[in-house]
């Protein structure tokens, strides 16, 4: 009898391929040390303060750093290899951890040091995020890709499920001091197998792009993504809302429980316990509720989950209500995280995942800072009430923002298209470059036409196109000129291989709407051409190293 094959998208089969498996063990002791960390700045903090604010302002200093430097961690994390980004991500929060435990243990930690060295690991983290994220597609097969997101999110919060009960008994007993030290220790491990990993690093026959250009090309391939650009609002949005349960977690324990670290501990641990159910039935919810009906239903149950915090003034309620919280939390954070994951293709998945980061962190973020300063005017039981009931309004925005299908990420690449023709010597800084592409379409399409060239516009403009536009001849209606810019030669050679299949097949269709015998006329034109004349009759050619090289790699298409 033969054994069943084993499902691809079962949440255990990423652990088959090894590198993911080392890693994935890895990360989950690295943040087993960040939830003990957590809990012993957290609770140092309540120790040094009685202001809520300054409390909230913990969660505050850890994600901001994700919400302002994630855009430029996922661009070194597409222009890098990935591993080495990993790593010294890892160092900077090392440090951090580090140097905080020194100063703990000198007793020379006051509030707002506490928030200085909270700043640095979360620098450190918001650094690493986008490498570790964006590298997973690397360590395990595309059909593997959700189970492996989630999967991710589980190690999280087995994490957080042992991690603050843990960091409970260890404030209690030995102090944050002690905290702080097993946080630095157990980044080790993960170092040591980043640094083990022989990563295949697929070098591109382009020269890399330079940071700020970099950062640009993600601001405007996800500014023209309506899909990952609704995926980021409906985070953010989460965020900012769903927030409160971890910013506020030590006064609930501390003022609706009266109980001290050990409570702290066990209630993020029935929050995380929660999360990691909520992880292992990702991929059944997904198979039996669309996006939107499954985000509708996390957002609807956290709500009540959040008010029963509130209201209750009993532990194991407050436990049972955080158990469902964390399900319904995790469930709605897997969701954006895959929506993310599986519609940006492979140039810019770093920096698309930067952007996911800085959605939920900065929602929390700035929602820990708005549910802090609530806190200390009414008190923990408003602030939580008033997140529940806008929690539960939320699910009103899929009528305008409604979740979108996925998949870009499933495409095999495209095939490279031949550089074209070139007579005229370039480098690779020539520019801007003009491109004007001629179709001659019969009036009866004209409607039709015009509909998939906003489409095409959406894609040329989020892989490299400025000034896009659309006419038409006025003298003779069947003739249209599609015309847009590149900065530079090089940025021209990288947009027109950065379309996903999908985006070649949309091309495409512009294409078949074209009459007649000849095909489509395509003119690429210097719009600043002075350097490519001589300014006197003696001056020297261009040097042979100056000019770029044109090299055809298959078959083009005209564009």
């Amino acid at each position: 009898m033969t054994e069943p094959p084993k499902r691809s998208d079962s949440i255990t089969a990423p652990l088959r391929h090894s590198v993911f498996r080392r890693i994935w063990l890895a990360s989950l002791l690295s943040n087993l040390g960040i939830l003990i960390q957590g809990v012993g700045a957290a609770w140092a903090m309540t120790q040094m303060t009685s202001s809520a604010d300054k409390v909230a302002l913990v969660q505050t200093a850890l994600m901001l750093p994700i919400m302002l430097i994630s855009m430029p961690a996922g661009a070194i994390a597409d222009m890098h290899d990935r591993r080495v980004v990993a790593m010294v991500s890892l160092l900077i929060a090392l440090t951090g951890a580090t140097a905080l435990t020194l100063l703990a243990w000198f007793n020379m930690v006051t509030p707002n040091i506490l928030l200085l060295f909270c700043f640095v690991v979360g620098t450190g983290m918001a650094l690493m995020g986008p490498a570790w994220q964006s590298s997973v597609s690397e360590q395990v097969p595309p059909e593997t890709l959700p189970a492996a997101v989630a999967l991710n999110g589980i190690s999280y919060n087995i994490a957080r499920s042992f991690g603050p009960a843990v960091g409970g008994i260890i404030v209690a007993t030995a102090g944050a001091v002690a905290a702080f030290a097993i946080n630095a220790a157990l980044y080790l491990p993960l170092l040591i197998v980043l640094f083990l990993w022989k990563r295949v690093n697929e070098p591109s026959r382009l020269p890399r792009e330079r940071l700020n250009r970099a950062m640009v090309s993600g601001v405007r391939y996800i500014t023209n993504s309506p899909a990952i650009r609704i995926v980021l609002t409906r985070t953010l949005v989460t965020g900012l809302i769903g927030g409160s349960v971890s910013a506020l977690m030590p006064l609930i324990a501390r003022d609706l429980l009266h109980g001290g670290a050990q409570t702290y501990g066990v209630m993020l641990g029935a929050f995380g316990m929660g999360a990691v159910f909520g992880a292992l039935n990702i991929g059944t919810v997904r198979r039996q509720l669309s996006g939107e009906a499954a985000v509708r239903a996390c957002t609807i149950s956290l709500a009540g989950a959040i008010a029963a915090v509130a209201l209750s003034s009993s532990a194991i309620l407050t436990a049972i209500a955080l158990v469902l919280a964390g399900a319904v939390w995790m469930l709605a954070v897997a969701l954006f995280n895959i929506g993310v994951q599986l519609s940006a293709p492979r140039w810019v998945a770093g920096r698309s995942l930067a952007a996911f980061q800085a959605a939920i962190a900065g929602g929390i973020a700035i929602g820990s800072w708005g549910w802090g300063h609530l806190t200390d005017i009414y008190g923990v039981e408003i602030a939580l009430l008033v997140s529940a009931g806008l929690m539960l309004l939320s699910p009103l925005l899929g009528i305008w923002l409604r979740m979108p299908p996925v998949g870009a990420r499933h495409e095999p690449p495209a095939e490279a298209l031949a550089d074209p023709e070139v007579r005229l010597l370039l480098t690779g800084r020539s520019g801007p470059l003009v491109v004007e592409i001629e179709y001659r379409v019969a009036q009866d399409n004209a409607r039709a036409f015009h509909n998939v060239m906003q489409e095409v516009q959406l894609s040329r403009q989020r892989n490299g196109a400025y000034g896009w536009s659309i006419a038409r001849d006025i003298a003779d209606p069947e003739l249209w000129t599609e015309r847009y810019h590149c900065p530079t030669w090089l940025d021209y050679l990288r947009q027109r291989n950065r379309p996903t299949q999908s985006e070649r097949a949309l091309h495409q269709r512009a294409i078949d709407f074209h009459l007649g015998p000849e095909p489509i006329r395509v003119r690429r034109m210097l719009e600043r051409p002075f350097g490519s004349v001589r300014w006197k009759e003696d001056t020297p050619d261009r040097a042979a190293n100056e000019v770029l090289p044109v090299v055809a790699t298959a078959a083009g298409s005209s564009t």
